[in-house]
C-alpha cells in the first residue's frame, strides 16, 4: 500500500497531484521571490498543492564557465525568506552529507540529485536529517533498481521519501521516458513525481551547456498525469530565453496555469 507523504502542510501521494515548481537555479532574490509570488498565486487558484523548488548550487553544470547560484549560505536564507513569506514547503538539492545536515535546518525537503542516486553515503545522510527525501531517478538505472535506493535511506529509520522519474538515457545527448516506470516505482509504496521538463533536456548538446526540447513538456506530463504520477516537477522562469540554467527546457510562467488546468481535467478523468 502507498504512504502519504507530508512535506509542511502539503500531503503527496494520490489526488490531487502536487506541482513542484520553481526555477532551476537561485539567480538573485528578487527573481527568486517574484517567481514564487506568481506560483502561489497560479495554485492558489486552482486549488494545487504546491512546492517550491529551486538550488542555490547546481554542482553538475557542463562546463566550468556555467553559472551555478549563489552558494550554499545565501541560497538557503533566500529559500526560508521564500517559505516564511509564501508559507509553502521549500525543497532544495545537496550534493555532500555536509549539506543535507545544513540545508534541513531550513528546507521541508532533501532532494538527491539523478547523478547522485546510488551515493550510499549522501542517501544515509538525507534520511538523517529526518527530513522527507527526494530521490531522482538516475538516468542511468532502471526504475526496478530505485529500490535499493529507496532502502538505503529506510536503513535510517526514516520513511518520508519520494521517487522522481527524470528519463533515461538514451545514446548521446538524448534523454527518453518509459512511463512503465511509474507504476513500477509506486509499487515499492512511495509516492512518485515526474519531471517533465529535465525529461526532456538534451545533456550537453550545446557543446557548452545542456539543450532541450520544450515542446515536449506539456505532452510528457499529460501522459505522466494519466498513468497516475502523484505530482509534476517543472522548472518555470518568467523567460527562460534568459535563464542562467536550463532555461532551454523550462516552462514560461505565462504558460503555467493553462498547463495546469488541463492536468486537473486529466486527473478528474480517472
Amino acid at each position: 500500500m502507498q504512504k502519504e507523504i507530508n512535506a509542511g502542510s502539503i500531503k503527496i501521494g494520490g489526488k490531487p497531484f502536487v506541482f513542484v515548481g520553481g526555477p532551476c537555479v537561485i539567480e538573485s532574490r528578487d527573481i527568486t521571490l517574484k517567481i514564487a509570488e506568481k506560483l502561489k498565486e497560479i495554485t492558489t487558484a486552482l486549488g494545487i498543492p504546491f512546492i517550491f523548488k529551486s538550488s542555490y548550487d547546481k554542482a553538475n553544470r557542463t562546463s566550468v564557465s556555467s553559472f551555478r547560484g549563489p552558494g550554499i549560505e545565501e541560497g538557503l536564507k533566500i529559500l526560508s525568506e521564500v517559505q516564511e513569506q509564501f508559507k509553502v514547503p521549500i525543497l532544495t538539492d545537496v550534493h555532500t552529507e555536509e549539506e543535507a545536515s545544513a540545508a534541513a535546518e531550513v528546507v521541508d525537503i532533501v532532494q538527491v540529485p539523478a547523478l547522485l542516486s546510488r551515493q550510499t553515503g549522501l542517501l544515509l545522510a538525507c534520511g538523517r536529517t529526518g527530513k522527507t527525501v527526494n530521490i531522482k531517478k538516475g538516468q542511468f538505472l532502471s526504475p526496478y533498481d530505485m529500490k535499493h535506493a529507496i532502502a538505503k535511506v529506510e536503513s535510517t529509520g526514516n520513511t518520508k521519501i519520494i521517487v522522481t522519474e527524470r528519463g533515461t538515457s538514451f545514446g548521446y545527448n538524448t534523454l527518453v521516458n518509459d512511463f512503465r516506470s511509474i507504476p513500477i516505482m509506486k509499487s515499492f509504496g512511495y509516492p512518485v513525481i515526474f519531471d517533465a521538463t529535465h525529461s526532456v533536456q538534451k545533456p550537453g548538446a550545446l557543446s557548452n551547456c545542456s539543450g532541450g526540447e520544450p515542446e515536449f513538456v506539456f505532452p510528457l506530463a499529460r501522459a505522466a498525469i494519466a498513468v497516475g504520477v502523484d505530482g509534476i516537477f517543472m522548472e518555470v522562469h518568467i523567460s527562460p530565453a534568459e535563464a542562467l540554467c536550463d532555461g532551454e527546457n523550462s516552462v514560461a510562467l505565462r504558460d503555467l496555469s493553462g498547463y495546469l488546468k488541463t492536468l486537473q481535467n486529466i486527473e478528474g478523468a480517472l
